[in-house]
């Protein structure tokens, strides 16, 4: 073997796990804050209340700069962005343990939240640059278990290092990760680029103006007193998006083509993400709501009953090439689908007398179908994308999870908050949750005919290559 190819074997082994790293860190991130803003709030002498702005702050930030990665990375290489945004998470992260009051820590978050608007797309591009496409979604599977594993250990570390370190570990924690990342991504991180770029900078602020509004509404869902400002803001997010649907129209070179919405399977992958993800993102913060709202118990306890989850999302990884290989996208999809919208409203038969561990198997079982399914539609979104679209396509996949887990979270708090307010449930809010979990399900369970919109064949060119 020649030098180069055995340096090539060496990113292609390494490149998967530097991904692996930045996922964990901003799906970690984005919940690790959850369980310790009550301590943080006692802290910096603030309201609890006040607290959510450091997780707001976080979400926006990523919403607005998710849009640039693409010109980013064609711009100036991906190697030079990806290690700029790790030492950046990293800089955000020490100053938010640093942080003296809650002004310093919103300001430290958007430091953070830029880094990570960066971090994770462009590792994927430079992912999806590195591999044949039926090296793809072998590669892709390894580095996409943390987006499972991070929302189901994030409260559960975070409640364990606020009780019994310091709240500051939880961004500390960062730190080590960053640097490995660094060191690993200088040595073997790619610098693809591009030299015919040219920023659509109108599109980029019409476009991150959109997912601004959008991400604010969803935040307010959850926490609404009156729900017309809401819905007014979740509107103009709407019309922002179709005044760049309409600027995109008129040719140029937009951030976003129109026709990367031509590619039926990149279509399908796009509409498929954000129907599922309105179940499959509610659990991991409505079940743990219920074990301590309704069993009353701690958090940590809420977080060890989900904590299964994480461990069996990495067995599914080693199932689903298999299981892709043998049934094909389409088939795949829509069975997995039916099955987690079927798991998710089982999770509705419990009553308050019931023992909590009825629920662990169901979770577990969960854990390993998420697996199949988040990489599943993962690769299939940009298995018949061309060389060229690579870069905005793999961007406005990454915008487009971002608002889809925003969407099920917000559309969780809305059913349940709907559902409390009933007759139904006579006064045990057990119910609500109940009744939530039984909506979510049988909606997730329909989401799944999105997926018959796939041919047979589609995913042909990403079958893996045999062992």
């Amino acid at each position: 073997m020649t030098e180069t190819s055995i340096q090539q074997t060496s990113i292609k082994k390494i490149l998967p796990l530097i991904l692996a790293t930045a996922i964990f860190m901003q799906m970690l991130d984005s919940t690790i804050l959850n369980t310790s803003l009550p301590a943080i709030a006692k802290d910096l002498k603030e309201s609890p209340l006040n607290m959510q702005n450091a997780i707001i702050s976080y979400v926006l930030t990523l919403a607005v700069f998710m849009p640039a990665s693409g010109f980013l990375a064609d711009r100036f290489g991906t190697k030079k962005v990806f290690i700029f945004s790790l030492i950046l998470f990293s800089l955000g992260s020490l100053f938010c343990s640093l942080s003296q009051n809650l002004t310093h820590l919103v300001i430290s978050r958007v430091v953070q939240g830029v880094g990570g608007s960066l971090m994770t797309p462009v590792g994927k591009l430079a992912l999806i640059k590195t591999f044949d496409k039926n090296e793809l979604l072998k590669a892709m599977n390894f580095a996409i278990i943390p987006a499972l594993i991070g929302p189901v250990l994030g409260p559960l570390v975070g409640g364990y290092m606020v009780d019994y370190l310091s709240w500051h570990w939880i961004f500390l924690i960062n730190i080590p990760i960053g640097f490995l990342g660094i060191i690993l991504g200088l040595k073997f991180m790619p610098n693809y680029k591009s030299d015919d770029v040219d920023f659509d900078l109108k599109g980029f602020l019409i476009f991150a103006a959109a997912s601004l509004l959008l991400s604010v509404s969803l935040e307010l869902f959850g926490d609404m007193q009156n729900i017309t400002p809401v819905l007014l803001v979740f509107i103009m997010g709407f019309l922002f998006l179709y005044y760049y649907y309409k600027h995109a129209k008129r040719g140029g070179n937009p951030i976003f083509p129109l026709n990367l919405f031509q590619v039926r399977t990149f279509r399908v992958g796009i509409v498929g993400n954000l129907a599922t993800r309105l179940g499959i993102s509610s659990v991991p913060l409505l079940l743990p709501l219920m074990i301590q709202v309704a069993y009353k118990q701690s958090a940590v306890t809420s977080g060890w009953i989900i904590a299964p989850m994480a461990l069996t999302a990495i067995f599914g990884k080693s199932s689903v090439i298999k299981i892709l290989d043998k049934y094909g996208y389409r088939q795949t999809l829509m069975v997995n689908t039916f099955i987690i919208g079927t798991l998710i409203c089982l999770l509705a038969i419990p009553n308050i007398h019931t023992s909590l561990y009825w629920f662990v198997p169901i979770i577990a079982v969960l854990g390993f179908f998420n697996s199949i399914q988040f990489t599943s539609m993962n690769t299939i979104s940009i298995a018949d994308l061309r060389n060229f679209q690579t870069s905005s396509g793999n961007s406005l996949i990454s915008v487009n999870q971002q608002l889809a887990i925003g969407f099920g979270i917000a559309f969780g708090l809305i059913v349940l908050k709907l559902f409390e307010n009933t007759d139904l449930i006579k006064g045990e809010i057990h119910n609500a949750f109940r009744l939530t979990f039984l909506t979510v399900g049988i909606l997730t369970i329909l989401s799944g005919f999105v997926f018959r919109r796939l041919h047979i064949s589609d995913g042909k060119n990403m079958k893996s290559k045999e062992e």
